[in-house]
């Protein structure tokens, strides 16, 4: 059985649908959910699935290896990403293969900063045809690891952000778990 970590900063519902999906799987189990924020409600979402959460400050993740110790005593083989804000340090990403999803087509749109709201105003303020989203490896610098899949979707005249944000949600709602379990039942999964 492949164990799981989910990182996550904000509301969730990325790391609800990664969870549920794996709710019945022989092969692959969300074991924990950490966040950095303690009112993230991804921590709610994930207690009431029944997931194990953790919260950690600045200081833990970039100070100290009690994260890397917790995450190898629990025999956790995939750090997955899914709204975490942090860079995380190259201790975790040497030591676990580690994910990403990103609501934009990269290299465009990549970067400190640029994530939410931010990357959707972006988009169409440039008046981009497309959008979609990117899976990648993470690596020591903000959305530019090994791409690893990516899907695409229309920017249509007269979208909001709102509104493109809600196409991307469903993109990363039908690929991002499909796509973390290609990877982790991979014989030699790659680490970036």
């Amino acid at each position: 059985m492949k164990r799981i970590a989910i990182f996550a900063s904000g509301s969730g519902t990325n790391a609800q649908n990664i969870i549920e999906y794996f709710k019945n799987s022989r092969d692959v189990t969300v074991d924990s959910l950490w966040s950095n924020n303690e009112d993230a409600y991804a921590l709610i979402r994930a207690e009431r699935l029944g997931v194990e959460t953790f919260t950690f400050g600045r200081d833990e993740l970039y100070q100290s290896v009690d994260i890397l110790e917790s995450l190898s005593d629990r025999k956790v083989d995939m750090i997955v990403l899914a709204g975490f804000l942090w860079l995380l340090p190259n201790y975790l990403t040497e030591e676990f293969v580690t994910i990403n999803i990103h609501p934009a087509l990269l290299p465009k749109y990549g970067g400190k900063g640029m994530y939410g709201k931010y990357v959707h105003e972006a988009v169409i303020s440039n008046k981009d045809k497309e959008s979609g989203i990117t899976i990648h490896y993470v690596n020591s610098r903000y959305d530019s690891g090994s791409i690893i899949f990516q899907a695409k979707c229309d920017v249509l005249s007269g979208d909001s952000p709102e509104s493109l944000a809600e196409r991307i949600h469903k993109l990363e709602y039908e690929h991002y778990p499909r796509i973390i379990e290609d990877v982790l039942l991979r014989e030699e999964p790659e680490v970036e």
